[in-house]
C-alpha cells in the first residue's frame, strides 16, 4: 500500500462531512485483472498511480529523488476529482521542492488504455502516458508552488526491468479490519530522460518504485497513521515494500509487505516476519510536527538487518485542499546499509510517513 497512499486518504477523510464519501462504485473482484486495472476506475472512491526513486546525472555521478503521483477519487460517486503531487530533491545540496493540483474535473475519468492523464496548473500541464511498467512523466514546477523555488522538472521514460509484483500474491492486500484495497508495482522501472534542478538540465538514468493502487476511501472513517518503506537492494537486486498502519485512539498496530526475489518470487510478509524500529526523529520546522527519521529493519527470514537513513531531513510536504484542509506528510529518498545473512549491502529507499 503506497497503498492507502495516505497522503490523499486523510483529505478525504477530513472532508467526509462535505462530500459524503461512498465506496459503492468500487470494485473487488478478489484477483487483479491486468492490464484492466491500470486504466482508471470508473468513480472509484480513491485511486492513484504512483512513482518514487532515485536518479543518477550520468555526466557528474550526482543522486536525486523523485516523486510523482496522480491521484483520482469520486467521494460522493458523482463528482470526480485529481489531484498531482510532485517533488524533487537534491541531497547535493539539501533542496526538498515540491509542487502540487487539486481540482475538479469537468467529467469523470473513463476506463481506456493507455492511460492518458494530465493535470493543467498556471500555464504548465502535467502528465502521465503509458501502461504496464511504459511511462512517459512529464511535469515542471509552476511559480506559485508553495515550496518549489521554480526551476525543477522531470522529463522520463520508463522500461520494467522485473515483472508485476502483485501484493498479497492477488493484487488485492487486506489491511486487518481497515480496507481491502487493490495493489500491485513496478518496483524496479529503468529510467532515462532529463530532469531540471535549479534551473539546470540534467541527463539523468536510474529506477523508479511504482505503485498502482484503487479501492482505497473506505478508511475515511478510521483514525490512522501510516509509515511506508519500499526498499531496492543493490547487491541481490531484491525488493522489500513495508507498512505499518497505527490506530491513533487504540494503539492498534496492522503491519504487512511483500518481499520480491530477484527472479520475481513473490513472498507476502506478515507483521510478525519483520520488525520497523525507528531510531531518530525529525521535527519539523513548518508543521512542528514529529517524524520518524532513521529506521532499523530486521527481516530474519530473509538475513537482514538495514538501516535506512534519510538523505535529506526536511522532504514534508505541506499541502492546502479544499481551501480548508491542511495536510502535511513526509517523503523522501533514502539510503540503505546493513548486512544480509552478515555480509555488507547497500541499496536505495524512499519512505512515506503520514498523520504523525
Amino acid at each position: 500500500m503506497k497503498f492507502l497512499r495516505f497522503a490523499l486518504l486523510l483529505a478525504v477523510a477530513s472532508a467526509c462531512s462535505i462530500l459524503k464519501p461512498t465506496v459503492k462504485n468500487d470494485v473487488f473482484p478478489g484477483q487483479a485483472q491486468l492490464p484492466l486495472e491500470e486504466a482508471p476506475h470508473v468513480k472509484n472512491s480513491l485511486e492513484w498511480w504512483y512513482f518514487t526513486g532515485h536518479l543518477k546525472d550520468v555526466a557528474t555521478g550526482e543522486d536525486f529523488g523523485v516523486e510523482y503521483v496522480f491521484f483520482h477519487f469520486s467521494p460522493d460517486g458523482k463528482k470526480d476529482y485529481q489531484m498531482v503531487n510532485f517533488a524533487l530533491t537534491d541531497p547535493q545540496t539539501q533542496l526538498f521542492a515540491f509542487d502540487y493540483q487539486l481540482d475538479k474535473l469537468p467529467a469523470p475519468l473513463t476506463a481506456a488504455l493507455p492511460i492518458s492523464l494530465a493535470q493543467p496548473k498556471d500555464d504548465q500541464t502535467w502528465t502521465l502516458t503509458g501502461q504496464e511498467g511504459r511511462y512517459q512523466l512529464q511535469a515542471r514546477m509552476t511559480t506559485k508552488g508553495p515550496r518549489n523555488k521554480t526551476g525543477q522538472a522531470i522529463n522520463l521514460r520508463t522500461t520494467p526491468t522485473k515483472p508485476v509484483l502483485l501484493h498479497g500474491g492477488t493484487g488485492y492486500e487486506q489491511y486487518g479490519p481497515v480496507a481491502q484495497a487493490g495493489y500491485y508495482s513496478y518496483p524496479r522501472l529503468a529510467t532515462t530522460g532529463t530532469i531540471e534542478v535549479g534551473g539546470k538540465t540534467r541527463q539523468v538514468t536510474g529506477e523508479l518504485w511504482y505503485d498502482r493502487q484503487w479501492n482505497c476511501g473506505g478508511v475515511n472513517k478510521r483514525n490512522v497513521a501510516w509509515d511506508w518503506l519500499s526498499i531496492q537492494m543493490d547487491e541481490s537486486k531484491e525488493d522489500l515494500m513495508l507498512y505499518a498502519v497505527h490506530d491513533t485512539k487504540t494503539g492498534q498496530q496492522i503491519g504487512g509487505g511483500s518481499h520480491f526475489g530477484a527472479q520475481g518470487e513473490n513472498l507476502h510478509l506478515a507483521e510478525t516476519d519483520f520488525k520497523l524500529e525507528p531510531l531518530t526523529y525529525w521535527t519539523s520546522p513548518t508543521s512542528k510536527k514529529k517524524y520518524p527519521a532513521t529506521w532499523r529493519i530486521t527481516v530474519p527470514s530473509k538475513g537482514y538487518d538495514l538501516v535506512v537513513t534519510p538523505l535529506v531531513p526536511h522532504q514534508e510536504l505541506n499541502l492546502l485542499l479544499f481551501k480548508v484542509l491542511k495536510l502535511n506528510y513526509w517523503e523522501g529518498m533514502c539510503r540503505v546499509t546493513g548486512t544480509q545473512n552478515g555480509k555488507p549491502v547497500n541499496g536505495k529507499a524512499y519512505v512515506e510517513i503520514t498523520n504523525r
